[in-house]
């Protein structure tokens, strides 16, 4: 039988933040180490001093901004040291996925120095600080996940190691904290929540528990996202987003990701694009590629995320694919692409892309396994695709 991870805690609704005071003081910390995302604490957001003001006088604040884009393990020993030299003894995530990695890393590195990253998910138990994180986005799900990723700046490898004591003590999901995320980012994080739930549930290691997380997220990114996307200031349907992005958290952090994913980081790496778009742009594709292994689960989806007719399975898979492909039309993920990929520099680094795939995780949880061509041509169609969109802009 297998054994599902949840979140200790989870406070989920607007003006949830103003817990945070209590919940510092509940978990003993007198000092929190705040990472947080840089232009967070610049105007006009200024969240460094909406922290301010849900705190006590007597916890002391300290703010760490020195990282940008994937956290490294350069900037999780940075880190450590600035929190031992303040002597913090709690730590708080405010900020996208990076900021929460980043988090879990240091939280745990600042109370077990002599760790290994190789070592991280064999531990019985794990010795780290009190962790509280609150995502500024609905894409991630780290605030719900036992796993970090940390590029390795000697190696230049991404470590992914997973425990369940890197899920934060606490997450406090306010989804006032989300309305400055501009459109395009709202697109990206929604984009790799949905990507998340749909992975889980078509991951050959979903389980009862996993699929109800990730069917509920499915259903409710299709439906809130395009809401969001198009007026960023609805509350409720933000609300929504979070909740959803933490449950499909929960679902892949049990279940895996797959092929989507497994592709998409490297893709994502070589072209420094964003994560969300990277597998946002790979995602039909894969599913495609699967789609016959899958028929039931992608008929399911297609069905969850609005589809009526239910007569034919194999039909119903086919418009779940094209269901994202309308997503990826409507949301402008194409168009996007076109600024981060050079169509030749992709066919031609299309093996180096496969080989580090295939070293990667999410391969043997896919439906249908990849071979090596499989994977290259999902690259290959994937140009083809960008190509015959850069021709239609410039009609």
């Amino acid at each position: 039988m297998s054994t599902t991870y949840l979140p200790r805690q989870m406070m989920l609704g607007e003006g949830k933040l103003a817990h945070l005071d209590r919940l510092a003081s509940e978990l003993g910390v007198r000092h929190l180490f705040i990472i947080i995302d840089h232009f967070l604490v610049s105007p006009p957001l200024n969240y460094d001093q909406k922290i301010r003001k849900q705190l006590s006088k007597g916890v002391h604040l300290t703010f760490f901004t020195d990282f940008q884009g994937e956290p490294t393990t350069e900037h999780v020993s940075e880190a450590v040291d600035r929190l031992h030299q303040v002597k913090a003894n709690g730590v708080i995530a405010i900020g996208g996925g990076s900021a929460i990695d980043l988090a879990k890393a240091v939280s745990l590195f600042a109370a077990s120095p002599h760790l290994d990253w190789e070592e991280i998910p064999h531990q019985h138990q794990l010795n780290r600080l009190p962790l509280i994180a609150v995502p500024t986005t609905s894409g991630t799900g780290s605030e719900a996940t036992k796993i970090m990723v940390i590029k390795n700046t000697e190696t230049y490898v991404k470590m992914n190691p997973g425990h369940k004591d890197l899920v934060p003590d606490t997450s406090i999901l306010d989804p006032e904290l989300t309305i400055s995320l501009p459109k395009k980012f709202t697109a990206y994080t929604g984009l790799d929540a949905l990507t998340h739930a749909i992975e889980a549930y078509i991951s050959t290691k979903a389980t009862p528990v996993t699929d109800f997380y990730a069917t509920f997220a499915i259903e409710k990114i299709g439906k809130h996202l395009p809401i969001v996307y198009q007026n960023g200031e609805n509350l409720q349907a933000r609300e929504t987003m979070q909740m959803a992005s933490c449950f499909a958290g929960i679902a892949f952090s049990n279940a895996s990701t797959n092929l989507a994913h497994a592709a998409g980081r490297p893709l994502g790496a070589h072209f420094h694009i964003p994560h969300g778009l990277s597998v946002a742009l790979l995602l039909p594709f894969v599913l495609r590629f699967s789609l016959d292994s899958a028929v039931e689960r992608l008929s399911q989806i297609a069905i969850l995320l609005g589809e009526q007719d239910r007569e034919n399975q194999h039909l119903l898979a086919e418009k779940a694919v094209q269901r994202i492909e309308q997503y990826n039309n409507q949301f402008g993920i194409w168009q996007d692409a076109l600024a981060y990929i050079d169509l030749d520099e992709l066919k031609q680094e299309r093996h180096t892309l496969v080989e580090d795939a295939l070293n990667g995780n999410g391969i043997v949880t896919n439906r249908r396994i990849p071979e090596r061509r499989d994977i290259e041509m999902l690259y290959l169609s994937l140009g083809e695709k960008l190509e015959k969109q850069a021709k239609s802009q410039t009609v």
